[in-house]
């Protein structure tokens, strides 16, 4: 397949459970309408074998990226990313960094109802620092999450050095995502521009 033109999904959550019945047929159906690539992103240490073996069975069509996603804990019980998370999760990172293409999805969530206090927002700086740190050594790029902190969350790339950036559907202001434009940094364009006049702008094609 010709690989110079078609679209690409940067960012995708093929190891997620609602997908485990059928997820050789939602591929497949992917290729039909035109994608030759999927990027997908793990959130947790459950995810990690799953997904990578995903990526093996579907060769040169799902690349797999690892890492520590701010939200931690289950939809019913979501909590705020800590230091254990990342610990248990670096070591299997590790050992699959030769089949990784990113390290995602980490980054920033400081929704009130996830990190509500100074401490948990702190601790999700460390757990994303030490991701960064991490894609920095292995020279790969970051898939990031910033919901309720993009000025944080492209402050602490910047202060970390970070170079190869995709941020995920970004919500902050238009004035702080030209700072990570300047920076070099991309940004995806997702589903909410098609009711987001402020994704709109960031977007305009």
């Amino acid at each position: 397949m010709e690989r110079d033109r078609g679209l690409v999904d940067c960012h995708c959550h093929l190891s997620a459970t609602e997908f485990s019945h059928d997820i050789d047929r939602v591929l497949e159906d992917a290729k039909k309408i035109g994608l030759f690539a999927l990027v997908a992103v793990s959130e947790n240490t459950s995810e990690f074998e799953k997904l990578i073996q995903l990526s093996k069975r579907h060769a040169g069509l799902v690349f797999p990226c690892l890492g520590v996603h701010p939200v931690q804990g289950t939809a019913e019980q979501p909590r705020s990313a800590t230091l254990k998370d990342v610990e248990e999760a670096l070591p299997l990172i590790e050992l699959y960094k030769d089949e990784l293409t990113a390290i995602g999805e980490v980054g920033l969530d400081f929704t009130p109802r996830i990190a509500s206090t100074d401490d948990q927002k702190d601790e999700q700086r460390k757990v994303f620092i030490q991701q960064i740190e991490l894609a920095k050594r292995l020279n790969l790029p970051l898939n990031v999450h910033s919901r309720s902190a993009g000025r944080p969350t492209i402050n602490l790339l910047k202060e970390q050095g970070a170079e190869k950036v995709l941020l995920h559907a970004f919500d902050g202001k238009p004035s702080v995502a030209m700072e990570g434009v300047k920076a070099g940094y991309y940004f995806s364009i997702p589903p909410s521009i098609i009711r987001s006049e402020q994704v709109k702008f960031l977007n305009p094609y």
